[in-house]
Formats: structure tokens, sequence, C-alpha cells
């Protein structure tokens, strides 16, 4: 009869075990929610603008963190607009997005590659202004495009642009 509680008893204390890690990873999963927009300061840099027709420029985006910690894990989404069109920016071909976990004051940042296009070409994105969102976070954030019109890639699929990965900026 002594076998059978110690048994049950190892059962129980296996199943609490188990139960307190679920709960572990419950805790850490609130602990590394996504970046919102509305808790980063965002910045766009100086760019290296691409001063004519066929060359490329590149505008870095920084990112620090104002509120609590959080996680950017995937990729910026990047939409241009241009008056009533808007064209989102694919990821950088090859590019793999790493996750990062930001404390209050920590900052990552990323690019935006883009072809600059001819003006008054139909088929490139006249863009007005770029609107920012940060994975996993519904908010975004629209800034002023100063670079001028944005080629088309080849095939009309969307604008000859990119947006790079997220990377840690500091130690």
């Amino acid at each position: 009869m002594r076998a059978i509680p110690l048994t049950v008893t190892a059962l129980a204390a296996a199943l609490l075990l188990t139960a307190c890690n679920g709960g572990g990873s419950k805790s850490e999963s609130k602990n590394s929610s996504a970046c919102e927009i509305g808790g980063v300061s965002v910045q766009i840099g100086s760019a290296s603008v691409a001063p004519k027709a066929g060359d490329t420029g590149e505008i870095p985006v920084s990112i620090t963190n104002q509120s609590k910690p959080c996680t950017l894990d995937h990729f910026a989404g990047v939409v241009l607009n241009a008056g009533g069109t808007k064209a989102d920016v694919p990821t950088l071909k090859g590019a793999k997005a790493q996750k990062l976990k930001l404390a209050k004051g920590d900052s990552a940042s990323f690019t935006i590659g883009y072809v600059r296009g001819k003006a008054g070409d139909k088929t490139g994105v006249d863009a007005k202004t770029v609107t920012i969102s940060l994975p996993g976070s519904p908010g975004a954030r629209s800034f002023p495009w100063s670079y001028g019109p944005v080629a088309a890639q080849a095939g009309g699929s969307g604008p000859d642009a990119s947006v790079s990965a997220f990377q840690q900026v500091g130690d």
C-alpha cells in the first residue's frame, strides 16, 4: 500500500512541475511583447539620396524604445504614399530577420533602399510620404518623403525599393 501513495505523489509532483514550466513561458511571452509604434521614437536619418533617375539611395531609420522592454521580431512595414496610391516596399532579397529585444533606451535601425525614378513616369511611385509600422504592432507613423520619385521594379510589380532587417544599435 505504501508504494501506491508514493507513485501518486511522484506523479502529482511531475504534473505540478510541468504546470509551473508552462506558467513560466506565459510570463516570458508577456515580457517579450512586440514594440509598439507609440512606445518608440522613430527618426529618419541623413539619407544617401539618389541624385538622378537610375541612381540608388539609402535612408536609415532609427527606432529608440521609450517605454517598457519590447521585441522586434520580423521586418518593419514600409509603405510609399503618392496621393491616393499606396505601394508596399518589399523586404531586401536574402535578408534574414533577427529577433531583437529592446530595453528602455535601446535602439535599432533598418534601411530603406530605393532606385530613383523619372519625374512624371506613370510606372514608378511619386511618393509624398512614407508610412512605417513595426512588426506585431497595429499602429503606424507617416513621414514626409523628400527623396524624389521611386522607379518601378522590372515587370512593374511594385516599387524598386527594399527594407533591410533590423540591426541593434550600440552595445
